[in-house]
């Protein structure tokens, strides 16, 4: 699937296109409104990820023009903390969703999802590692039959994992996909998560499958 995301700020622009790449979706970036409208009006996608404050063309303008033609394409829209009535009228100019900034990746890569199964229903809705399986629709995690009580980010942590089992996740990219882009990687709260999670998911369990490798990160593996 294609995704196209209009975003003027490369940094956040890099963190979107990184992990929707990991995740297996093909994206486009244009860094301002009127390359945005191009690319949306002329291309084929399942997806556009749009900023409401871009230049040269403002991300409304492009949404009621991409409206005007047709094209019924899925919007995410990404708005301010503060911007309230920007929400109101991109939803009332046929917006489909929108995320606040800033915002974690977990959470937007969950609105990706629900907007493409709208269109297209994805296939794998389970993720498993040996009796460990986690269920991306219901968001049940059990283990040997056992349901496992996760908070949200325990879940975030989990689902990033099982998407890269046998892949070292380094601090720096578990805090980009699970916080958000502007995370402290120098604090110890990744660690006192992941440590939270081990507990949930692998004690009184004979077979361990979060494993740290000192000074690297950690892995998921059998």
């Amino acid at each position: 699937m294609r995704i196209l995301v209009v975003e003027d700020d490369k940094k956040v622009a890099g963190f979107i296109k990184k992990g929707l790449e990991e995740e297996s979706y093909a994206v486009d970036v244009a860094y301002d409104g009127e390359d945005g409208l191009h690319l949306g009006s002329e291309g084929q996608y399942d997806l556009i990820i749009l900023d409401i404050m871009l230049p040269k063309i403002d991300g409304l303008e492009i949404l009621s023009q991409l409206r005007d033609q047709g094209k019924d394409t899925p919007i995410l829209l990404l708005t301010a903390k503060d911007a309230v009535d920007d929400k109101v009228t991109g939803l009332n100019k046929g917006a489909d969703d929108y995320l606040t900034k800033p915002f974690a990746f977990s959470e937007l890569l969950a609105r990706v999802r629900v907007l493409l199964r709208r269109g297209k229903a994805e296939v794998k809705t389970t993720l498993m590692i040996s009796d460990l399986t986690l269920d991306l629709v219901s968001h049940k995690v059990n283990r040997g039959g056992d349901e496992i009580e996760l908070t949200g980010k325990e879940y975030g942590l989990l689902e990033y994992f099982m998407r890269n089992q046998e892949k070292v996740l380094t601090r720096t990219m578990i805090a980009e996909h699970v916080w958000d882009y502007n995370f402290d990687t120098f604090t110890n709260v990744i660690d006192v998560y992941i440590n939270h999670l081990r507990k949930k998911i692998d004690k009184g369990r004979e077979l361990k499958l979060l494993h740290t490798l000192r000074g690297v990160g950690y892995v998921m593996k059998k």
